[in-house]
């Protein structure tokens, strides 16, 4: 098969798939009302104070198992929901931003700087239809770098690394993940530490299951899903618990206090004026997505930056400052943290390595069902046989312009219907997310050890938040532990038992170098940034 058979291969496996019913005759195949639930579901939660995508993924991911089983026909249907999921969350973050000066997730911090004055002013419309406008581009343009950087990078990883080198790949990976996102580099090295001690409890190419302390119950290793639920999820719920004991009392703005004042519609001459901050930041966020680990958070604070500095140069005396409710400065925050998603699909479709919580679930989906391994291997285009791999990855192409086009047409209608979400208080947010989530945990693993081990993972995350340091490379680390050792045994053995394999072959001795001087030089960097702040 050639690269068009596989792509329409993979357009066919969405819309011809299994059938859920059918309106007048016409089949509706189940990935796409699956891609449509998790859309609205994604706008849901992303206009919601106190959750996220992440959060609806986590909870919904053991339920879709349970329901559509582990066969390989749920591939597509359970991540198609995922992926609407993601793409709807990423619009309707702006939600609560705009409107109540109420960042819903930190990389939204920078809209409400003038989202929120412009709310003020009147204007709450016109700032969510720019917002939608800068969201949805960026994301648009993020996918579009995805579907021609993924396989390139998968084939041009395949053809020149061997064994040794993609071991000092994993390796210089998690170093990255370590020294950029947790904190410190010596907070996130702690992290992944215990990320990798935790993936190694009960696994082994023993009899004896190692680091089990001979208990049956640790002999048979976590499961993934309790770590990565327990540490992300649980571990915010706990900590926004505590938060919200310590106030003496909620501070809310209530919707509707404001009254609509002047145009709030979005004219050319404006999306005209929009363009280069949408389009600069599209770049910025993309470029930083595709490095994993870093985040929307970083994009959305570089784009914002890099912004600020044109406008200032460029803007009419009458028109407001960055911060006093200027559309631009929302184009490009918005334009950049949206546009990380995409990009962030880069590392995991390519190398198999995870960079965001989002990317974390999808690789969980793809772990517990089965038949599709995200690394180089599924970018082989095989003539002779079918590549099953390969026709799942233009399936899940497929299913995130699909979920792009829904962004376009009717998630602005939908996003701006959103905004009551945000009245939901959090002590009664918090539990229900809590008790979601243990429930979803027992449907997939049906033993209470299960819960018992996500409640310690969950008290885990809490201490790690508490001391600052970042759950991020403790999940990374957890989910690449066991491709770590099985890379690090199989080149071993193929280099004839050489302890030195990291070494002895320069493509790996280079991504070492790497993995140290990208500790070294952030915790240089992270020194000097606290002396000028002390001087």
């Amino acid at each position: 098969m050639g690269a068009l058979d596989y792509i329409w291969a993979g357009v066919l496996a969405v819309f011809l798939g299994p059938e859920l019913f059918s309106v007048f005759g016409v089949p509706v195949p189940v990935t796409i009302v699956m891609i449509f639930a998790g859309f609205f579901l994604g706008i849901a939660v992303g206009a919601t104070p106190g959750l996220a995508g992440p959060i609806a993924m986590a909870i919904a991911l053991p339920i879709l198992i349970s329901i559509f089983g582990y066969t390989p026909d749920a591939l597509l249907p359970v991540m198609g929901f995922l992926i609407g999921v993601m793409k709807g969350a990423t619009i309707g973050g702006a939600v609560p931003a705009i409107l109540f000066n109420t960042p819903g997730t930190p990389d939204a911090y920078m809209t409400t700087l003038d989202g929120y004055p412009m709310t003020q002013k009147g204007q709450a419309k016109k700032a969510l239809r720019v917002a939608h406008l800068s969201s949805v581009t960026g994301d648009t343009f993020s996918d579009m770098v995805l579907f021609i950087c993924a396989p390139f990078l998968a084939l041009l990883v395949e053809g020149y690394l061997d064994l040794p080198e993609k071991t000092a790949l994993l390796i210089l990976s998690l170093s990255f993940i370590a020294a950029v996102i947790g904190g410190s580099p010596a907070k996130g090295l702690i992290s992944t530490g215990l990320g990798l001690l935790f993936a190694y409890v009960g696994t082994g190419e023993d009899f004896y299951p190692r680091l089990s302390m001979d208990s049956k119950v640790l002999a048979q290793g976590f499961p993934l899903a309790t770590a990565i639920l327990g540490v992300l999820i649980v571990g915010a719920v706990f900590k926004e618990l505590t938060d919200l004991w310590r106030e003496k009392r909620e501070s809310g703005l209530l919707a509707g206090t404001i009254e609509d004042s002047g145009d709030q519609r979005l004219h050319m001459r404006e999306i005209r004026r929009l363009v280069p901050y949408i389009g600069r930041s599209a770049v910025i966020g993309t470029a930083i997505g595709a490095l994993p680990g870093i985040g929307s958070t970083l994009a959305a604070t570089i784009g914002y930056t890099v912004g600020k500095a044109r406008y200032q140069r460029t803007k009419s005396p009458e028109a407001p400052d960055f911060g006093k409710g200027a559309p631009e400065g929302i184009a490009a925050t918005e334009a950049a943290n949206s546009s990380v998603s995409g990009a962030n699909l880069i590392p995991v479709l390519s190398l198999g390595i995870p960079g965001n919580a989002a990317a974390v679930f999808l690789i969980l989906a793809a772990d517990s069902i089965g038949g599709f391994n995200p690394g180089p291997s599924v970018f082989r285009f095989t003539a002779d046989a079918v590549n099953p791999e390969l026709v799942i990855a233009f399936g899940l192409f497929t299913a995130m312009l699909i979920a792009n086009l829904l962004n376009w047409t009717i998630g602005g209608v939908f996003m701006r219907s959103m905004g009551i979400m945000t009245r939901i208080p959090k002590q009664v947010l918090l539990p229900t997310v809590l008790l979601l989530t243990l429930t979803a945990i027992y449907v997939q693993e049906t033993r209470m050890e299960a819960i018992w081990f996500t409640l310690g993972f969950g008290l885990l995350g809490y201490v790690m938040r508490v001391v600052a340091i970042s759950p991020l490379p403790f999940v990374i680390a957890f989910i690449l532990g066991g491709k770590l050792e099985e890379s690090a045994r199989q080149a071993f053995a193929a280099t004839g038992g050489d302890p030195w394999f990291l070494f002895t072959h320069p493509i790996a001795a280079v991504f070492m170098a790497l993995s140290v001087g990208v500790i070294l030089l952030t915790a240089r960097n992270n020194r000097v940034r606290a002396s000028r702040a002390s001087a």
